[in-house]
């Protein structure tokens, strides 16, 4: 397994993934999820300087998973944090191991950057109990849910 970061080519492969994560987490709305449109979304993601990043990771030719991280300012996390906003492993390829070696490029990316830390928001519950385990075996710390206020 390969995990690299994305370069400018790779906004499609970007956009498909996260595609995928979206359709697999709100199924009844998957078929509203336009691909076009997401990828278009993860070139304007990605063209953000200094503002946001992503990782793949390659299983020979197969882009199988893909993290992407965002920088973000707080006081209470004493200056410059990374956010984890999307992350995705397609289902096959669940259990191998492929997640970890994405958070360890995130923290491995956070660490260059200066980041007091990592944050996540994971989906609801009990749905995704699975998934809210691995980031607190993956060294994550519950610190409450996380809200929006659509603009």
């Amino acid at each position: 397994m390969q995990i690299r970061q994305s370069g400018s080519d790779d906004t499609a492969t970007v956009g498909s993934l996260v595609h995928r994560l979206l359709c697999e987490l709100d199924p009844s709305h998957a078929e509203s999820y336009d691909l076009e449109d997401y990828c278009n979304r993860s070139r304007a993601v990605l063209g953000l300087p200094d503002r946001a990043w992503a990782y793949i990771a390659s299983d020979m030719d197969l882009d199988v998973g893909v993290i992407v991280l965002n920088e973000c300012a707080a006081i209470y996390a004493n200056g410059l944090f990374g956010e984890i906003t999307e992350l995705y492993v397609a289902p096959e390829f669940r259990s191998k191991g492929i997640a970890p070696q994405l958070i360890q490029a995130a923290r491995d990316h956070g660490h260059v950057r200066g980041w007091t830390c990592l944050e996540v928001g994971a989906p609801p519950l009990p749905q995704w109990q699975r998934t809210l385990d691995f980031y607190l075996n993956s060294g994550f710390e519950t610190v409450g849910p996380r809200l929006k206020l659509p603009l």
